[in-house]
């Protein structure tokens, strides 16, 4: 699926951060972001859960794509069309709780009733809104990441996205309407790559910091889903994706590479910062 690469490229400059405080809702894009054990510091923290306190994503709640929300010091800001503007302050004298994301059950604190009401007056259904426990790590899976033990919050399974901005060009060269970055959700946006050259890198580093690829990220139907407008579109850009991104092995199409933090927690990564690469065998 890799295209061939000029390996005597010896770096690439990041042109975007975006985190997702809360799971499946708007990004935020950033100048600089902290690494943190569980990737970008503050990414996926929140989440919203359902009756059974299992995950809520844009599969079935594409509207979760018009709820932004915002960092504050001691909490978030939530603003989505219709509602007024929400403001919460995370205490940690609330309600512990187990919840659902995928096969993995993590540990988590209830926010409370009046940040639920707020979610659920939006999305029209009873939902809460949590927050990761960090006293209950959340490993990916060894079988990609190897020796490295990489942390999540609430992330699918793997703290970091990277996508190349060749990749989104190549795609957008065979759509009959080009899409913006913000269908594929990465954390980190990369320039100076050929389209797909992030399959071939094995990493990403600078003096203070190594970001180690480790797997594709197969695509779902959010990427179908406008932003804007929180609406999904039909079945691009999965449908041109299985023509030529297709993985039998991984039983999805592939856009983008999950990395780990192989070395520089700590460390702030920022936009128009080169990059290292050190390409696979």
């Amino acid at each position: 699926m890799s295209t061939l690469v000029n390996k005597t490229i010896t770096y690439a400059k990041v042109t975007g951060l975006y985190v997702y405080p809360i799971k499946s809702c708007a990004g935020t894009a950033l100048d600089h972001a902290v690494l943190s054990v569980t990737g970008l510091e503050h990414d996926r923290r929140w989440m919203w859960v359902d009756e059974r306190l299992r995950f809520i994503t844009q599969r079935e709640q594409p509207r979760l794509a018009l709820l932004k929300p915002s960092l504050l010091e001691d909490g978030l800001q939530l603003d989505a069309p219709t509602m007024s503007t929400f403001r919460l302050k995370s205490v940690e004298q609330v309600a512990a709780v187990e919840v659902t994301v995928w096969r993995d059950q993590c540990n988590a604190f209830d926010e409370g009733d009046e940040v639920a009401e707020w979610g659920s007056n939006f999305l029209q259904k009873p939902v809460r809104l949590v927050r990761f426990d960090d006293s209950r790590p959340r490993p990916s899976s060894r079988e990609w990441t190897g020796e490295i033990e990489a942390l999540n919050h609430f992330a699918d399974g793997f703290p970091i996205l990277v996508i190349s901005q060749a990749s989104l060009d190549d795609l957008n060269s065979r759509l009959p309407v080009p899409l913006p970055m913000n269908r594929f959700r990465p954390n980190i946006v990369i320039d100076g790559l050929p389209a797909y050259g992030e399959d071939s890198v094995y990493e990403f580093a600078s003096d203070e910091l190594r970001l180690r690829v480790v797997k594709p990220c197969t695509r779902c139907k959010i990427t179908t889903t406008d932003q804007a407008t929180g609406v999904s579109m039909g079945t691009e850009p999965v449908a041109t994706l299985m023509k030529y991104r297709r993985s039998v092995e991984l039983k999805g199409v592939m856009f983008g590479q999950n990395v780990v933090s192989a070395a520089g927690i700590g460390a702030t990564i920022q936009v128009g910062q080169p990059l290292d690469i050190q390409w696979r065998e």
